[in-house]
């Protein structure tokens, strides 16, 4: 599909002020996987805990997995006090917000070898209260364009994966700097991270709350039920029933209505298969750079502020590809990058701590990176009905998540106990995991474009 628009006219669209507004929220959404993901796992690293105990650790990501399941209360609750002052949405991501930096902070005060229990107990609040905050964040987006502004999807799906990266790796890069630095222990690089936490919590009240007629539709919904259960009698019952079926059940129904069962599952499975090979190998990428002989800096410059910088910069560059040509052309060719990128630390496992190596690959993971995230996020954002945003969004993302935290839990016993350390033959193993996903992508192609081409109208 392409699409008549000049770069001029595309890049005009980031002269939106509400898009830093989706860019400072996408930090704050990519900085928990920080405190629980890269910076946990050198840690464990360095205390000495094997590769299926680090790999193991990170069921805690889980949360990202099935927060569709609450994520209609994010919807429809409103939080005492938070709600007038903030809003629906801000109020739940300062509120989120709140217990991320409490783990954050008692991780920072803990012997952790000999607390394992309980640093796993603080990652899981963390990963619990971040993946709530990501279904907040992720309708804030959604609802900040009105339904005719759909031609801006795709630019603020770029400002979104580039905060969540300058969260992840940017911010993320500091603690592994600081770890280099003679007699700096993680417990104290956690305290550093609080305050960082706490500055990108300061940043909800800059945030203007988007308009919504969200409240409105779900209303007129709960009065259609109120309806069918009791007629024109008022009835307590009724309206406890009404709220149930409107929180929970519509959300879902309306996406099954909207797409047909079939289709609906067809997009399931695709979002499900997308990521995996790629979620394997960012499980177990800092065991593998540190155990190839990587210094803690050179993980920091190359993995972190290197990933990052080039993931920021072709983030622009597919946003305006997806814009032109559509979101599903997009799709593939993020993922045959996914598959040559993977390719390329195979490589390295088979050369060794070559840093031109290590550059020259993840420049291919920053393309990848950059390409995958932004089409996904607009072809989920795509799919979203606006009277349950925050729902339809973590079912989709949680899908996708799914293999980036559950699955890729098990990459530490897929390297020690199938491949028996054999590092390239994973690396080889993640990248033939992307082309199921390629070919479900193919055979559902033409209702993608139909999709496609409804939204844009």
């Amino acid at each position: 599909m392409s699409k008549t628009i000049s770069v001029t006219e595309y890049f005009s669209y980031f002269k939106d002020k509400r898009l830093i507004n989706i860019f400072i929220f996408g930090i704050s959404s990519g900085f928990p996987w920080v405190l629980i993901g890269s910076v946990m796992s050198a840690w464990l690293k360095d205390e000495g805990l094997s590769r299926t105990m680090i790999g193991l650790f990170g069921i805690v990501f889980g949360a990202y997995s099935i927060n569709f399941l609450w994520s209609p209360l994010v919807d429809r609750i409103k939080l005492p006090f938070l709600y007038n002052w903030l809003g629906q949405r801000r109020s739940w991501i300062l509120f989120c917000q709140s217990f991320i930096l409490l783990g954050t902070l008692l991780l920072a005060g803990l012997e952790i070898k000999s607390n394992l229990t309980v640093a796993a107990s603080l990652c899981l609040l963390i990963a619990i209260a971040s993946a709530t905050q990501d279904i907040a964040i992720d309708a804030f987006r959604i609802d900040t364009l009105s339904e005719s502004e759909n031609h801006k999807a795709t630019a603020a799906a770029a400002m979104a994966t580039s905060g969540w990266w300058s969260g992840y790796a940017l911010l993320g890069a500091l603690p592994f700097y600081m770890a280099d630095i003679p007699a700096v222990y993680w417990p104290q690089i956690y305290f550093y991270l609080a305050l960082i936490v706490m500055l990108l919590m300061s940043c909800v009240f800059w945030a203007k709350e988007p308009e919504s007629n969200r409240e409105v539709v779900q209303a007129e919904l709960e009065q259609v039920y109120q309806q069918k259960l009791a007629g024109n009698k008022q009835s307590k019952w009724a309206k406890i029933a009404a709220w149930l079926a409107v929180t929970v059940i519509d959300p879902f129904k309306t996406f099954f209505a909207s797409n047909g069962v079939k289709t609906a599952i067809a997009l399931l499975a695709f979002i499900f298969l997308f990521k995996i090979g790629e979620a394997f190998l960012g499980r177990m990428s800092i065991v593998f750079y540190k155990e190839i002989g990587f210094s803690n800096s050179d993980i920091a410059t190359f993995s972190k502020v290197g990933t990052a910088a080039l993931t920021i910069a072709f983030t622009f560059l597919g946003s305006f590809f997806n814009q032109k040509y559509g979101i599903v052309k997009g799709l593939f060719i993020s993922g045959i990058a996914m598959a040559a990128s993977n390719l390329a630390f195979s490589w390295i496992a088979m050369v060794g701590p070559d840093l031109s190596l290590y550059a020259f690959a993840i420049v291919i993971d920053g393309f990848t990176q950059a390409w995958s995230l932004v089409a996904m996020v607009a072809f989920i954002s795509m799919l979203c009905d606006r009277a349950f945003s925050a729902t339809h969004y973590a079912l989709l993302a949680s899908l996708g998540n799914l293999g980036r935290t559950v699955l890729s839990s098990y990459s530490g016993v897929v390297i020690d106990d199938w491949l028996a350390g054999n590092w390239a033959l994973f690396f080889v193993l993640t990248a033939l995991m992307v082309i199921p996903s390629l070919v479900f992508l193919y055979l559902i192609r033409h209702r993608l474009y139909a999709l496609e081409n409804n939204y844009q109208r």
